[in-house]
């Protein structure tokens, strides 16, 4: 059976994203130490002695064809500023979420996210021909769910003890969306965001 998400490049006009791969351990561990974001309990983002292992689960996540994760390089340097996927993929509903994203901290707030959501939220509707693109974050995590929500996307409801994390505690998701039958909008208000260069989504 052919996989459903298949490895490819997208390209904006500030960030590109590219197919993870081990290739990407040095520069993906030096990305996450700008800010030190492991330490932001809330976040997916690993230790730097953890990055290895990190992208070789993504990577057997993308063999079973639940996941496509990315780097984000930013266009001007050509650093690696971070990583995103598509994830816990349903083909034969057509759904899926993005997630497990997280920026260097100089690349927070710069425009960065609204691009490269922008450019998976467009292949996810018009090629994977998606109907529904979910994003969840944690309760605490303020900041990711005012992002979502300047996204366009709507709040669904919220997980209450949905997952015990790893430090032992119950965490609560929030679980936001976006519809196909939205998407036409959705698209409007980002490339009017990207289009005035705000600097705070």
């Amino acid at each position: 059976m052919d996989k459903w998400l298949q490895k490819l490049t997208l390209e904006g006009n500030s960030v590109r994203l590219e197919p993870m791969s081990l290739d990407h351990t040095n520069d993906l561990t030096h990305a996450v130490k700008d800010g030190k974001l492991w330490e932001l309990w809330y976040t997916s983002a690993p230790k730097p002695e953890n990055v290895e292992a990190y992208i070789l689960k993504a990577l057997q996540e993308y063999d079973s064809d639940l996941s496509l994760p990315f780097v984000i390089i930013d266009k001007t340097t050509y650093k690696v500023i971070g990583t995103t996927r598509y994830m816990n993929a349903i083909a034969a509903n057509r759904h899926l979420e993005i997630g497990t994203t997280w920026y260097s901290k100089s690349y927070q707030r710069t425009g960065a996210n609204t691009e490269c959501k922008y450019l998976l939220l467009k292949y996810a509707f018009e090629n994977l021909n998606c109907i529904a693109v979910e994003f969840r974050t944690n309760w605490h995590n303020m900041q990711s769910r005012t992002a979502i929500l300047g996204l366009g996307a709507k709040q669904d409801g919220v997980l209450r003890n949905h997952i015990i994390d790893s430090t032992g505690c119950l965490r609560d998701t929030v679980v936001f969306s976006i519809l196909n039958s939205e998407w036409q909008m959705v698209k409007k208000s980002l490339e009017f965001k990207m289009s005035r260069k705000y600097k705070n989504y």
